[in-house]
């Protein structure tokens, strides 16, 4: 009799834990949510004032930046993109971002490293800020927001008259928030023949840590303003890809160093 007992109330236990299990999770979750209903609660997020943004590798910002903006020039000429924007940023530098103060230093930093890299000639000025204007931007991919890239455009001031240009940048970009240069466009001493473009882009991709470039021969011709180019190829996003150009203007001695999309 004893021993049935034991049995029955064995087989019990097994049955209402079996219930529980199948039973308890779901009905605890209504009962949670009863509770919520009709409350106002806070909660700490934990977030930042911008809220999770991807971290972006070199080869991508780089797509992104090349195709917003080349639809800041469609849109100039009527043909507009809708996929990417390239937008000044009115809110100002984030806290992970350089400060308008402290652009210029950082941007002669840059300079530096270029020059010790022999991507750009020893000769060329630093910027000098009573001579330049810095303009933070924002290069968006519209599909994806918060995949953005700060970039502070560092540029010689259009209104100043006499300022000898030899050796002097015209202008750089350079990402918003490593202060890495990306696109150049620099007056400088040397010719074209005297240049190496194709060691010039090798430490240009080392210096970034770009990945998978490759020699480009297939490029309109008739879309530069200028015979002397070298471009190259570098994977981008989604399969798609990013056409760099190294090139030189020979009348104005300007060398210059740009991203685009692969047309």
């Amino acid at each position: 009799m004893k021993k049935r007992l034991m049995q029955l109330l064995f087989l019990s236990v097994v049955a209402v834990t079996v219930a529980l299990s199948l039973w308890g999770p779901e009905a605890f979750s209504r009962y949670q949510d009863r509770k919520l209903w009709g409350a106002v609660h806070q909660v700490e997020a934990g977030l930042t004032g911008e809220g999770y943004r991807y971290v972006l590798s070199g080869n991508e910002k780089l797509f992104i930046l090349s195709r917003a903006l080349d639809s800041q020039k469609r849109q100039e000429s009527g043909q507009g993109s809708a996929n990417f924007a390239w937008i000044v940023n009115h809110r100002g530098p984030s806290e992970t971002e350089i400060s308008e103060e402290e652009i210029y230093e950082r941007c002669n930093g840059g300079l530096r490293q270029l020059k010790d890299k022999g991507i750009l000639p020893e000769e060329v000025k630093d910027v000098d800020p009573e001579l330049y204007n810095a303009v933070l931007y924002s290069a968006i991919d519209a599909r994806e927001p918060r995949s953005h890239v700060p970039v502070w455009k560092v540029s010689l001031s259009s209104s100043l008259r006499n300022v000898k240009k030899e050796n002097r940048v015209m202008e750089v970009y350079l990402d918003g928030e490593t202060g890495e240069i990306y696109q150049f466009y620099v007056r400088i001493s040397h010719t074209w023949e005297e240049l190496d473009p194709e060691s010039i882009t090798d430490a240009w991709n080392q210096y970034l840590g770009l990945s998978d470039m490759e020699a480009y021969d297939q490029g309109n011709p008739l879309t530069e303003a200028t015979p002397y180019v070298k471009k190259y190829l570098l994977s981008g996003m989604e399969g798609e890809k990013t056409v760099v150009t190294i090139g030189f203007y020979e009348g104005i001695r300007e060398l210059f160093l740009s991203v685009s999309p692969e047309r």
